[in-house]
This record gives structure tokens, C-alpha cells and sequence, in this order.
């Protein structure tokens, strides 16, 4: 069997019902393999799901009323879905928050990290066990030689150049030097960060711009917190990755964009 391009693309959509208008024509002009979107923001008996069957796409979702939702979006069959830690006594939101599956070969786990909201908020200690739960997740259930995608928006800004007046931001929840730790640790167990293996020195690339700054797009005052991170097996192959900023700046936009990676499988 030949080899062929896989592509996944990352999407906070910030809820997924006020973004079909950004969501549905990206998905038309791109051709992605998978599409992994957090914060959705809808139970799931309102899911819009009918307008990704109309073009032909699957879909697997979880979510509840204005809070939390992951989904997968494929034109492929979307195999082996399970959502939260799986054989882990969880939290309540942990199945609204992380969506695992297969396709064409390739695992995928899509995440919604705690955002942590202030450093002595208890929220902020769930952040961090989220990252050894994930890492416990990662020795459980594979070995490290397959093909595993870990993406979505994890919260966290890994190194200065990812946010705009680092100096600033020693003390923010997505940019503390224990949460980025936490986040290396998971790293650590053997995954790559695809933009910055594409991208390894270049400054000013984000993919959150926080409405409450005027003009934050314009003035690239953002932040990397969304990633896809892989594998060895699949890091080896990738082709591109890059961030897509034209959807931030349609009506309506999301306050974080699409970032898209390409591999040969």
C-alpha cells in the first residue's frame, strides 16, 4: 500500500453553533482527514450534526449547555470513540473535555485543558493533575511506537515566544512555570511539538487573540495554547504545519484559529 497525505486540523471554536458559518467553509476548503474542536458549548441532543453529514462527514461529539464539548470531524469512519480517562475513576467534566479515537490508522486524542482561571483557584491544581492524568494516560494505553496524535487547546503557552510580553505573564494560569512543566512532563513520555519542529525560532505565531484587546490580531498580541503533538512514528513524517489566521478574522470569529498539520502515513 502507497504512501498518502494525513491532515488534522485543531479548533477552538468557543461554541461550535455561532461558528458553523466559519467552520463549514473552512471544512469545504480544506481537505483535512480529522478536525479535532473543543469547546463546542452545546448538549449533545443540539449538536449540530446534520450540517457535517450534508457534506458528507462524520462526526463524534460530547458536550453540555454553555460549558466544555469535544468533537471529531472526519469524511473517514471515526473508530474506537471513547471519551474521558477511560478506565479512571473521573471527574465529572473529564468526557466533555477529551474525546479519543482511530482514523486511517492513526490515533487521535482531542482535548479541552482546564484553563486553571487564577493561580490559588482549586481549578488551577486540577489543571496540573490533568497533565499527570494525561501522562498516565499515555503509559496505560500505548507504547510510544504508534501512530498517536495528542491536539487540541491545551492551555498553555510552552516557551517566551509563544505569548506576546512574556515578561508580563510569570503568573498567568497558561504561562506559570509549573504548568509549563507539567505540560514538558507529558512531552516528555515521547511527543513532538509539530509547529515548532516546522517552525523552530519564529516569533509573533498564535492562535489565540483575546477579544477583550483591540485589535489584538493586528497588533499580534496572542498566544500558542493550541498544539498537535505526535509521536516518533508520525513526527518523523510530518510535512507542514502551520496556523491559519484568515478565520480570526471573519465575523463572528472564534477568539482562537485553526492550526493544521500534514503527515505522510
Amino acid at each position: 500500500m502507497g504512501k498518502r497525505q494525513f491532515r488534522l486540523a485543531t479548533f477552538n471554536a468557543n461554541g461550535i453553533r455561532a461558528r458553523l458559518h466559519i467552520i463549514l467553509p473552512w471544512l469545504q476548503q480544506n481537505d483535512v482527514d480529522c478536525l479535532c474542536i473543543q469547546e463546542t458549548k452545546v448538549q449533545d441532543r443540539d449538536f449540530p450534526a446534520k450540517p457535517f453529514h450534508e457534506l458528507g462527514l462524520n462526526v463524534s461529539y460530547k458536550g453540555q449547555k454553555a460549558y466544555n464539548g469535544v468533537a471529531v470531524v472526519s469524511p473517514h469512519i471515526i473508530q474506537a470513540v471513547t471519551f474521558g480517562f477511560r478506565n479512571e475513576m473521573g471527574e465529572p467534566d473529564d468526557e466533555v473535555r477529551l474525546l479519543s479515537c482511530k482514523i486511517l490508522d492513526v490515533d487521535v486524542i482531542n482535548t479541552y485543558i482546564p484553563q486553571g482561571k487564577a493561580l490559588d483557584h482549586p481549578d488551577f491544581q486540577k489543571k496540573l493533575l490533568w497533565f499527570k492524568r494525561l501522562k498516565t494516560l499515555f503509559q496505560n494505553s500505548y507504547d510510544g511506537s504508534e501512530r498517536l496524535i495528542w491536539c487540541g487547546d491545551i492551555n498553555v503557552a510552552p516557551e517566551p515566544i509563544d505569548v506576546y510580553a512574556p515578561e508580563k505573564k510569570l503568573n498567568h494560569v497558561c504561562f506559570h512555570e509549573s504548568v509549563r512543566q507539567a505540560f514538558k512532563q507529558c512531552l516528555d513520555w515521547g511527543l513532538v511539538d509539530c509547529f515548532r519542529l516546522i517552525h523552530p525560532d519564529e516569533p509573533d505565531q498564535y492562535t489565540f487573540y483575546d477579544y477583550r484587546i483591540p485589535k489584538a490580531l493586528e497588533r499580534r498580541l496572542g498566544w500558542r495554547i493550541d498544539h498537535i503533538l505526535a509521536t516518533g512514528q508520525l513526527s518523523a513524517h510530518l510535512q507542514d504545519c502551520h496556523i491559519d489566521l484568515e478565520p480570526r478574522r471573519k465575523e463572528k470569529p472564534s477568539d482562537h484559529t485553526f492550526l493544521i498539520a500534514d503527515f505522510e502515513i
